[in-house]
């Protein structure tokens, strides 16, 4: 042992006791970042301890459960085993796991994807596995390209680590297509039957840019797809669950290995593995866990005796009793592993409460636009339910919830949901979904409530009965809100018929190309818009322009066009080009137009594709640069002083591309507060009005705390819908916007700007 070697063992150790004994607190990170300060390569040096290597799980949802789960299955089969089970997963929380053991068999360790390239050219792992890519912390990781590359340089540097990956998942199997380690697919076979979500993180073919074609779609971008241009599809499966069953409680699944063809060679169980949980995505955890497993010389009984007894106490799918009702604790961080979380709630037939708990701190990301592109909308309509946002975004989410036609209720802490909650009938189920530092703080909670609930469990019982004698839910129930001329929404396209008995012509909105420009929750412009005509009983219709389809501008009385990554953002230019004639005449005659960060740099002389500057519309005269790579990137909670605007205008920049207006030409607003640059470091202002057209960096979306702004787009929307059709819709009635001017000035506070100008 080196001298470097040692002095990081024992400066792990002292400050290992120190957390422990001194500061109580849990010593999951630090003692190896301090090692790993002493010795930068003391996991290489470490893992000489693990006789038969170790195994690395990485994936943007589900690696702690895989994590935790696969290492008892390794333990039911015989095996010693060292773990980071708390989820510290960056190269500290591997470290101090492996300054913390003795010799074992084998190392089962989660990894974040990015910090994969710091832990596996030491680990020199026997397999990584890779579950899932999904969009996650844009404001923190970047896009999926960035994380790509991140993992096939560290499996580069590892050449002996076989990659177990998803092959249902096209962002995984590019990877296994540009890694010269050797790979071992797994997938489900057959469609799950699940209705699909609106936002997709991967419609295109990272070859060549070409739209894929599904055989069918489980969630997300995970299915059967193959690109019509290039060829590239999912690869044959080595091991593929079959016989998938979902219910509300309980799912199952048999798994084959198959051969090099695809076709399928021998059951790796003689008995279905089953799980007393359910989602899509627990099978998807289960076959990685499954596969592992195998791979690793574990039985299948092994995995089932585990499945059996798995009993998470990390937050992740955990169950607690409190006052006699059932809760169950999940984790969600992003679109994708939300809407598995609502389809669970969903799948619940009986009346529930539901906790959604949202934080913006650095490990969350500051930026909650994230929250626009979850279907809350199918949370509506999945019968009797009551809702609490709360964490330091939930005034965010009970906005988000609103325009998805769900009441709810702020609560401060998780404790003072739960204190509500002692007033629903115990009979009544209740599920907290937290991000990442929101799960601490509701897991310690319920914990505290579990423990405190066996004296007073049947006293809260009875109190629920009483207050609730025939079964009613309690505050926050899915009823309408109040609003003027409000009705329930599909969620999807409006028709006239649905929101006025009128037979008017509707107003309608044109959602440019939202298969392609859907990045950063900017959808939810149009939501917001389609619901506040909704509420007035004023006839709207949605027109979604997807790739390819025809714009006839002179049928839109208002334009919104969202941002997107550069690959989408390509595809979607040759669409707009070919309609950049239609558009500009749209425009010169006054029509409303809104367009976010991508969108509204299209619209000038030249702007940023793909790193590069490329000629623009010409719409307005404004140029888009890169001073630097897209790493310098500017990044923030944003306000703006906007003319006309009575609040503070507050909203998300994240931007490697810096516009400069033309001389004369008007900014959208003005930054203010404490943060925020706006189109450039020097200009201090963001976007640009035009005629009637609002171009902006802000995301949030702009219209979620921005009511004015909507309306005000409304407005011109109306008064070109009367121009157009000879027919007058009315004028737009007022609306409680309490919600939305709460989360407005709790963030304008933290941006030490004034709630009311």
């Amino acid at each position: 042992m080196g001298i470097r070697h040692g002095a990081a063992k024992a400066a792990g150790a002292v400050s290992t006791w120190g957390l422990k004994h001194v500061f109580r607190r849990p010593a999951a990170n630090f003692p190896g970042k301090v090692g790993l300060y002493a010795d930068p390569q003391l996991i290489a040096h470490e893992r000489g301890k693990l006789s038969r290597g170790s195994i690395v799980v990485v994936g943007t949802n589900g690696k702690t459960t895989v994590t935790n789960l696969l290492a008892d299955v390794l333990e039911r089969s015989g095996a010693t085993v060292v773990c980071n089970r708390t989820g510290a997963n960056l190269d500290s929380g591997i470290a101090t796991a492996l300054l913390h053991a003795g010799r074992a068999d084998w190392g089962v360790f989660e990894s974040d994807e990015l910090w994969l390239a710091k832990s596996l050219p030491q680990l020199q792992a026997r397999y990584v596995v890779l579950l899932n890519l999904f969009r996650d912390q844009l404001d923190r990781c970047g896009e999926i390209d960035r994380i790509q590359d991140a993992i096939v340089g560290a499996l580069g540097r590892s050449p002996e680590s076989v990659l177990v990956y998803n092959a249902d998942d096209p962002l995984c199997a590019a990877i296994a297509d540009r890694a010269p380690n050797r790979c071992v697919s797994f997938g489900v076979a057959r469609s799950m039957g699940l209705a699909q979500n609106s936002v997709s993180d991967a419609t295109m073919c990272q070859r060549c840019s070409t739209m894929f074609r599904y055989e069918f779609r489980q969630y997300g971008q995970l299915g059967e797809y193959v690109c019509p241009n290039c060829g590239f599809s999912r690869p044959p499966l080595d091991y593929a669950a079959v016989d998938v069953a979902l219910g509300a409680v309980g799912l199952s699944f048999s798994v084959e290995e198959r051969g090099e063809d695809g076709a399928s060679s021998a059951s790796v169980a003689a008995e279905p593995l089953s799980a007393p949980f359910s989602g899509a995505y627990m099978v998807y955890n289960l076959l990685a866990v499954a596969v592992a497993a195998h791979l690793a010389g574990a039985s299948a009984a092994d995995v089932q005796r585990a499945v059996d007894a798995f009993d998470p106490k990390n937050g992740r799918l955990q169950e607690f009793t409190v006052g006699g009702r059932r809760v169950l604790l999940n984790l969600a961080k992003n679109p994708t592993g939300f809407n598995q979380n609502l389809k669970i709630v969903a799948g619940d037939p009986n009346p529930k409460v539901v906790g959604l708990f949202i934080n913006d701190k650095e490990a969350d990301g500051h930026d909650v636009s994230w929250l626009w592109d979850i279907d809350f909308e199918e949370l509506a309509h999945s019968g009797s339910l009551s809702v609490f946002a709360g964490g330091l975004r939930g005034r965010d989410m009970q906005v988000r919830l609103k325009y998805a036609d769900i009441p709810s209720r702020v609560v401060e802490t998780p404790e003072s949901m739960l204190e509500a909650l002692a007033a629903f009938p115990t009979s009544v189920n209740a599920y907290l979904i937290a991000n990442y530092t929101a799960l601490p703080a509701c897991k310690a909670a319920l914990e505290r409530a579990q423990e405190e609930a066996g004296a007073k469990g049947a006293e809260i019982g009875r109190a629920g009965a009483s207050a609730f004698p025939d079964g009613a839910m309690g505050p926050c129930s899915t009823e309408p809100s109040g609003h003027a001329g409000e009705t329930a929404s599909d969620g999807g396209e409006t028709h006239p018929g649905e929101v006025s008995p009128s037979d008017a012509l509707p107003l309608v909105i044109f959602h440019m190309l939202p298969d392609l420009l859907n990045l950063y929750g900017d959808g939810g412009n149009v939501r917001i818009l389609e619901r506040r005509l909704a509420w007035r009983g004023i006839p709207v219709e949605v027109r979604r322009i997807m790739h390819g389809d025809p714009a006839p501008f002179d049928e839109a009385d208002l334009v919104v066009m969202g941002g997107s990554p550069d690959r989408e953002q390509e595809l979607a230019s040759a669409d707009v080009r070919a309609m950049a004639d239609d558009l500009r005449s749209y425009v010169e005659a006054g029509g409303p137009l809104l367009a976010i960060c991508g969108s509204y740099q299209m619209l000038g002389h030249e702007w940023l594709l793909d790193g590069q500057q490329v000629p623009g519309l010409g719409i307005l005269d404004a140029s888009t640069r890169r001073p630097g790579t897209s790493a310098d990137r500017l990044t923030n909670n944003i306000a703006l002083s906007v003319p006309g605007i009575d609040e503070p205008v507050i909203g998300y920049e994240n931007h490697a591309g810096r516009t400069y207006l033309g001389e004369g030409v008007c900014p959208f607003g003005s930054v203010i507060g404490s943060v925020g640059c706006g189109n450039s470091e020097q200009s201090k202002s963001d976007g640009v009005r035009y005629k009637n057209v609002v171009g902006t960096y802000l995301h949030g979306p702009l219209l979620a705390k921005n009511p004015q702004v909507a309306d005000d787009l409304l407005k011109l929307a109306l008064e070109r819908h009367a121009r157009r059709t000879g027919c007058d819709l009315g004028t737009l009635a007022p609306l409680d916007d309490s919600q939305e001017l709460d989360a407005n000035r709790a963030l304008a506070q933290r941006l030490g700007v004034k709630g009311q100008r």
